[in-house]
């Protein structure tokens, strides 16, 4: 009988990781260098490799997968290097420059700092073109909508060879005809161009979100499409039977074609899927407040789960544009392997957030890095195997790590190696932690009432030091983490978000029946795209959120709400909803204020079956893993001890060990600081917890070393 597989492939910054699961639950993870050139030579390689382990031809996997799935890091580093497509922006008169006044926001932390540079605009003011038309608050028309602006706008598009255009008009949400005439007339005119509606991408409420939400989809949409392109191609000369499904930012799965229109939403497609993988991995200890971390080469991504949701953003700036569909909350950070070291100029040394990335990637890699990184510090503090990274397949220098620490940090500090190798793992903790805060402590949350999930390949190193900063006395790491997301993937589902505008009061039967109707045929559409996908009604599931705000406020927040219909009486249960999220986001609420909605969404989700838990088979004794010892500095004295190192691979269920020792996975290694003590689940998850309850610490240390 022919095996079924599933594949899973998240492309980072630095390494492309791929998961490979089949019907008897047999799971195995796979890791080759990513290749930001061309990011579908990584996803070659990736299938070369695992048919080098496995003796599985890319054709035999792809061929019987019922799904591969990619997360991808395309439209977000398109977005972080400015190379998208050449954009074009229609939009009403005298509001072609909303995208550069943004509401006269500046980022925080810069607001007074009159030096702080302007945001980068992805369509320049030449390529901005106003439309005589306009649209009232109430969705009546002052100005109909002049048609001779929108050809003469194309003609000048036409001359500077414009790849992709965005329109959005004011108030289109509630009258979105002349957003719809406007972009027939530039298909008539440009034949083949990529086009983006702002009222069908994101028709919600306020204009400039709006406006900047259809101008990123825009400008990343030709480089999708092109990438989709490829890996369709690619994965259907192998003999796919389904189509390539692409990780999206709201934590869903959709098809290529609906990543290539609404290529927004795959800007954070890698680590969007964590939350997924993290509360699966936590199943069998009940645990459903995660704060998962993910390590990698390049970035420190945190997401949060709390009461086994993830927390979820809309309207905010990421990588300063403004985006208003629903991602989910990545802290991201410049703290990977490849983050490198340097002192200021006031003689402090800090940590990234440039990175070495892959190419040419920490000193230690011997492929012409000079510059010391967090690898490097890892690999001189004894953490690491001398042997190399990968199974050996990635082999490790550390004498060239030394040389570029004792030349750019230690030297110019006047210390040791060890100890300026110990004060660069000690920054970036710092750094680590105080990101945390942001989507725990910054968010009214305590960190303490979480476990901490450890996820990428580098996080193994530094899990015990954050969890003891944080006073967080459980951390779980599976042999899984360092392609936590890519098995995020694989047990993910497909998700579609629906949204409408709906200015209106909280008050009486007529707004109850509005809602429950525009909710209904919100989830109407939702269900026919699942249907098309092939899912049947008892497969699929909705959620529904509110924009919500008291009458008067200038701001709203989002309030989620069962799936039920809307009546005059649960009205009643809407507005305690609302009260109790104000409560719990500004400790206030005024139960005796009128409450007003100002945007509806459905999420329409379909399930798909889950592969099968790894399973390890019992232990007969933690001596048996024993394979090495060696000298580790664990203070900031950089005064080394004689640690143990196991092989992760020879541990079973139910083995014991206690800190100090480092495990040693295929793709991870695990730093067990003294004072915790692991056993290893037959799930293949490492339950790491501290021996007493952990306390502040590592912070005298870093000043201590500054």
């Amino acid at each position: 009988m022919t095996k079924t597989y599933r594949l899973g492939i998240d492309a980072g910054g630095t390494f492309t990781d791929f998961i490979l699961s089949d019907t008897k639950g047999d799971l195995r993870i796979f890791k080759t260098l990513s290749t930001p050139k061309d990011p579908t030579q990584a996803v070659k390689n990736g299938l070369a490799l695992i048919t080098a382990e496995t003796g599985l031809s890319a054709e035999e996997i792809v061929s019987n997968a019922d799904l591969c799935i990619n997360g991808t890091t395309v439209g977000l580093n398109a977005l972080i290097t400015h190379t998208g497509a050449k954009t074009g922006l229609i939009a009403t008169q005298g509001h072609t420059d909303s995208i550069e006044i943004r509401l006269g926001h500046k980022e925080d932390g810069h607001r007074y700092d009159p030096n702080y540079p302007p945001a980068t605009m992805l369509v320049p003011r030449h390529l901005r073109h106003g439309i005589r038309e306009r649209v009232l608050s109430d969705g009546s028309v002052r100005t109909p909508l002049n048609e001779d602006d929108v050809r003469a706008a194309c003609l000048k598009f036409r001359q500077a060879g414009v790849e992709s255009v965005a329109v959005s008009f004011v108030w289109s949400v509630l009258h979105p005809e002349h957003e719809i005439r406007a972009a027939g007339i530039v298909r008539e005119e440009l034949p083949g161009i990529h086009l983006t509606v702002g009222s069908q991408l994101y028709p919600q409420v306020r204009e400039y979100t709006r406006t900047s939400t259809a101008v990123v989809n825009a400008y990343l949409a030709p480089i999708l499409q092109r990438y989709v392109a490829a890996i369709d191609a690619y994965f259907q000369d192998l003999g796919a039977r389904r189509p390539v499904r692409y990780f999206q930012s709201n934590g869903g799965l959709a098809p290529g074609n609906v990543v290539t229109e609404q290529s927004v939403y795959a800007i954070n497609s890698g680590p969007a899927s964590a939350p997924q993988a993290a509360l699966d991995v936590a199943r069998p200890w009940a645990e459903k407040n995660i704060i998962t971390c993910d390590m990698g080469g390049t970035s420190f991504d945190i997401t949060l789960t709390r009461n086994g949701k993830a927390n979820i953003n809309k309207n905010i700036d990421f990588l300063r544009y403004r985006i208003g569909i629903p991602m989910i909350q990545v802290e991201t950070l410049g703290a990977g392997g490849g983050s490198i070291g340097w002192i200021d100029d006031m003689g402090l040394l800090q940590m990234g957030p440039h990175s070495a990335g892959s190419e040419p990637g920490p000193a230690c890699y011997g492929r012409g890095g000079e510059r010391p990184t967090t690898t490097d510090a890892h690999l001189v503090l004894g953490y690491l195997n001398p042997g190399g990274l990968v199974g050996g397949r990635l082999p490790l220098d550390v004498q060239k790590a030394r040389a570029a620490i004792k030349t750019h940090l230690a030297d110019p500090l006047g210390i040791s190696v060890e100890r300026a190798a110990y004060g660069m793992f000690t920054i970036v903790n710092v750094n680590m932690v105080n990101a945390i805060r942001r989507v725990s402590v910054e968010r009214g949350y305590d960190p303490r009432d979480f476990v901490l999930m450890g996820a990428g390949g580098a996080t193994g190193a530094h899990i015990t030091a954050l969890a003891r900063e944080m006073g967080i006395s459980k951390v779980l790491v599976s042999k899984l983490a360092s392609g936590l997301c890519a098995y995020g993937q694989i047990i993910s589902d497909v998700k579609y978000n629906h949204m409408a505008p709906a200015p209106l009061r909280l008050h009486g039967a007529e707004a109850a029946k509005t809602l429950n109707d525009l909710f209904t045929s919100l989830e109407a559409r939702g269900r026919e795209d699942l249907s098309a996908d092939g899912f049947s009604e008892g497969e699929i599931s909705v959620s529904r959120t509110l924009d919500m705000r008291y009458v008067g406020q200038v701001h709203e927040c989002t309030v989620e709400i069962g799936a039920f219909d809307v009546t005059l009486s649960t009205l009643e249960d809407i507005k305690a909803a609302f009260h109790a999220r104000h409560k719990e986001l500004y400790t206030y609420d005024e139960p005796h204020n009128a409450v007003e909605v100002v945007n509806v969404e459905s999420t329409v989700t379909g399930h798909l079956t889950k592969p099968e838990h790894m399973h390890v088979a019992p232990g007969k004794s933690a001596a048996r893993a024993l394979k090495d010892h060696r000298d580790m500095v664990f203070n900031a004295d950089g005064v080394a001890q004689n640690t143990p190192v196991y092989d992760g691979g020879a541990l079973g269920a139910g083995d014991t060990l206690h800190g100090p020792a480092v495990i040693e996975e295929v793709t991870t290694t695990i730093v067990v600081e003294p004072g915790w003590t692991v056993t290893l689940h037959e799930t293949g998850t490492y339950l790491i917890e501290a021996d007493t309850a952990p306390g502040v610490s590592r912070r005298q240390a870093a000043l201590a070393v500054a």
